[in-house]
C-alpha cells in the first residue's frame, strides 16, 4: 500500500526561498489532500553574547528587554508567517483550507522542529537545505541533515534555488 500522507510539516526559516519550499509541500498536499502546518524556530541566543550583555546591562535590565519584547516579536513573526501563507494560496480556496496554522517556538532549532512534528503528528516534513561548502557542512553540520538522521517520519529536504 502507498503512503498516505494527512499531516505535513513545513518548516521555515523566513527567507525570501521560504516560498520555494512551501510550493513542494502545497502540491504534496494537494496530491495527498493533507492539513499544512508552518513552523518556525527562533534560535537561542548564543551563551557567550548573553552573558556578555547581562554585564552591560545588568541581568535585571536583560530579563526585563526580554520580557517585554519577545512576545512581542512572536507575535509579529506569526502575522509574518500567515500572511505569507495566505498571500501564496490565494485564489486556491482548496490550498487555503489544508493550511492548518503556524507554530513558532524557540529554542535549538532541530530540537524544536522535531518536537512540532510530534505535536501534529506530522506523517512527513518538508523543508530546505542551503548549499553550503565541504568546510562549512563538515563544521557547522546542517539543521535539515540532523533532522533528516532524527525525525524517524518522511522528510523531504528541498534544495533552495540559486540565485
Amino acid at each position: 500500500m502507498l503512503p498516505n500522507y494527512k499531516s505535513i510539516l513545513v518548516t521555515t526559516d523566513l527567507s525570501p526561498h521560504s516560498t520555494h519550499v512551501f510550493k513542494h509541500a502545497v502540491m504534496l498536499a494537494r496530491q495527498n489532500n493533507a492539513s499544512i502546518h508552518l513552523v518556525h524556530v527562533v534560535p537561542q541566543v548564543d551563551s557567550s553574547v548573553r552573558s556578555y550583555v547581562a554585564t552591560v546591562l545588568g541581568s535585571d535590565s536583560l530579563e526585563k528587554l526580554e520580557r517585554s519584547h519577545q512576545q512581542d516579536a512572536l507575535q509579529k513573526i506569526r502575522a509574518e508567517l500567515e500572511g505569507f501563507a495566505k498571500a501564496e494560496l490565494a485564489g486556491q480556496p482548496e490550498d487555503l483550507k489544508r493550511f492548518a496554522g503556524v507554530d513558532i517556538r524557540m529554542g535549538n532549532p532541530i530540537e524544536q522542529i522535531l518536537a512540532s512534528a510530534e505535536q501534529f503528528e506530522a506523517d512527513v516534513i518538508v523543508m530546505g537545505t542551503h548549499s553550503k561548502g565541504i568546510l562549512e557542512h563538515g563544521f557547522l553540520g546542517s539543521v535539515a541533515e540532523k533532522v533528516l538522521h532524527k525525525a524517524g517520519r518522511p522528510t523531504f529536504v528541498i534544495p533552495l534555488p540559486k540565485s
